[in-house]
């Protein structure tokens, strides 16, 4: 069962980096560079992945007392990116519709936090 989820995280990666490529590769392509040269940047973007994945793994392997904090640190850095930039944006347009989406996603994260207590 095991080599299953392996396979399905291996896809998964793999249709990731699909728009990725693109996404490095068709800004080079309008800005001039041949299609080659462009393909091969976004091919060689892709190519640090595996090697920065096994030394995540590593290190993470290493780190295991310090993860949880680590994982709460990068949460928290995440959450104040949202209160700090991204709500005040949506504020300023869509007054009412930034307001319910804060609302249906504290509503979603509550009963998603309760469901996953129950099950434990």
């Amino acid at each position: 069962i095991f080599s299953f989820c392996y396979r399905n995280l291996a896809i998964g990666i793999g249709i990731q980096n699909f728009p990725e490529g693109l996404a490095v590769s068709l800004p080079l392509h309008a800005a001039g560079f041949s299609t080659l040269r462009s393909l091969w940047y976004g091919q060689l973007s892709g190519m640090v992945e595996p090697v920065f994945g096994v030394l995540g793994a590593l290190t993470v392997a290493l780190a295991t007392p310090v993860l949880p904090y680590a994982l709460a640190f990068a949460a928290g850095a995440m959450i104040y990116v949202v209160v700090d930039d991204i709500i005040p944006e949506a504020n300023t347009k869509f007054f009412k519709l930034a307001h319910f989406g804060h609302l249906i996603s504290f509503s979603r994260l509550k009963m998603s936090t309760r469901l996953i207590n129950k099950v434990q």
